[in-house]
């Protein structure tokens, strides 16, 4: 059962063993074991449960292994900005002339058995963010890690198997990408996928608006800004989903792990008190002969959290000691929330999007974003109009909010994990962000971003803030 892992390491070229030998070689070999038995319980539960009559064939075109690699250094500069006044957790007002993120993942995958998939991805992540990662409801760079360093950090990003069960119909042709083997699947089929990843891997996959390695870097930008979705710091976690394709419609749900601790990074193995759990809905459609897809997505999260109220009532009792803190208020509770997503081409070249998401906005943000209503939109533009099919032009504007009961919490001087100014005259957040990719050779882009950030941190006492960026992609 684990000769895959075997495989997909023979699979590495000598440069990427020699890149990522630190993530192979690391911690103790009770940690290795483990990691390998897991792998293997991954794989096997999805090939138990799989009827034998139903499992995709495997055709002679299908790519049996895949190894390709990814590296991407983002550059950021903030000019100073107008500012009466600075907390704790504040974007700084003053110049910051030099934040940077380099993160490179080895994408290793292999064919196991009939419609059965493995895909191991090392990754290496060094960053320096702006402020510290404070002081924005959408963060300027999608590739920033909370708990980051200066210092290369070596660790196992994706370890998950997938298992395909064809139910007739007529054939999808899946393309070779990042951890997707090139191949034919029924288009009536069931997906089952297993371990450890990124849970928007699966669910809010938007073609234009998703990406921050080679689109939009916006955290607003990346998935709906509102969706509180399970991951550790790094953005990673552990579970299960299952999803069903019938022609032009796709049915999804999964249960992931949370981390033990509010925007920690050790998860918390207690699937059944502790989880995300995520339900999507998407249809394929065409308009004028284009292509475009609709996805409803609604979320419920169970955690020990901190409310904002109960944050606020604490602090009252206490004296208004100090300033209120949900870290004094936690206990086992829920967040729901929803978001509908919209990407519709006008022509093969020009594409549109949009998102709209919200969450109950009563307890602390757990491990995304300080946003708890969001609105988001743009376009992006192939090159080929004007002979550069290689490049791209996006363009895109988001808005986000915070419920009544954080911004009080905010008036009184409470602290999240990103913002806190000490005080706020709250006003909407709102981004706007422009780039262009230019495809310098084959596997090779450079883009140039702008960000400009209205009432950071929802703030109109501060801002405007201006960031420029620039970002080099390469991918083999």
């Amino acid at each position: 059962m684990l000769r895959p892992l075997t495989q997909l390491v023979d699979a590495m070229d000598a440069k990427q063993r020699a890149a990522f030998a630190p993530v192979f070689l690391s911690g103790t070999r009770k940690r290795r074991m483990s990691l390998m038995r897991w792998a293997g319980w991954a794989i096997g539960g999805l090939s138990v449960v799989a009827p034998a009559h139903c499992v995709a064939q495997l055709a002679e075109a299908d790519e049996a292994t895949q190894a390709k690699f990814q590296s991407t250094y983002v550059w950021q500069r903030k000019p100073g900005f107008p500012a009466a006044y600075s907390g704790t957790n504040s974007l700084s007002p003053e110049e910051e002339r030099r934040s940077y993120s380099l993160s490179a993942t080895a994408y290793l995958g292999t064919r196991t058995w009939r419609g059965g998939e493995l895909y191991f991805n090392p990754e290496m992540v060094m960053s320096q963010s702006l402020s510290n990662l404070t002081g924005m409801g959408g963060l300027s760079n999608g590739e920033n890690q909370k708990g980051g360093g200066s210092n290369p950090t070596f660790y196992l990003a994706r370890l998950f198997a997938r298992q395909t069960w064809g139910m007739g119909g007529e054939t999808d042709k899946i393309e070779s990408a990042a951890n997707q083997l090139a191949g034919e699947a029924d288009k009536h089929r069931l997906v089952g996928t297993a371990g450890k990843l990124s849970l928007i891997d699966i669910f809010d996959n938007n073609s234009f608006s998703h990406d921050p390695r080679t689109q939009f870097l916006n955290w607003a930008l990346m998935t709906y800004g509102a969706f509180d979705f399970a991951a550790d710091q790094r953005g990673y976690t552990i579970g299960a989903a299952l999803e069903y394709y019938h022609d032009d419609w796709i049915f999804r749900a999964g249960r992931f792990e949370q981390p033990i601790d509010s925007n920690g990074l050790p998860l918390d193995s207690r699937i059944v008190a502790h989880h995300g759990d995520q339900v999507e809905i998407e249809h394929d459609h065409e308009i004028a002969g284009q292509p475009g897809k609709v996805r409803v997505l609604a979320f419920r999260n169970e955690a020990r959290m901190g409310a904002f109220q109960d944050a606020l009532d604490y602090w009252n009792v206490h004296g208004r000691a100090g300033v209120p803190d949900v870290g004094n208020v936690r206990k086992d509770q829920s967040k729901v929330g929803f978001g509908v997503n919209i990407e519709q081409n006008i022509t093969p070249d020009v594409g549109l999007f949009a998102r709209a998401s919200r969450n109950d906005g009563d307890t602390e943000t757990y491990a995304f974003a300080e946003i708890e209503r969001s609105i988001s939109g743009g376009m992006v533009i192939k090159g080929t109009s004007w002979g550069r099919p290689g490049d791209a032009l996006g363009l895109a504007y988001a808005q986000n909010g915070l419920s009544s009961y954080h911004r009080e919490y905010l008036t009184h001087g409470g602290l999240g994990v990103f913002i806190g100014d000490g005080r706020i005259n709250y006003q909407p957040e709102k981004i706007v962000e422009g780039y262009y990719s230019l495809g310098v050779t084959k596997g090779t882009w450079l883009s140039f971003d702008y960000q400009h950030i209205a009432n950071p941190a929802y703030n109109g006492d501060r801002g405007p803030a201006r960031i420029l960026g620039a970002r080099l992609h390469l991918e083999y």
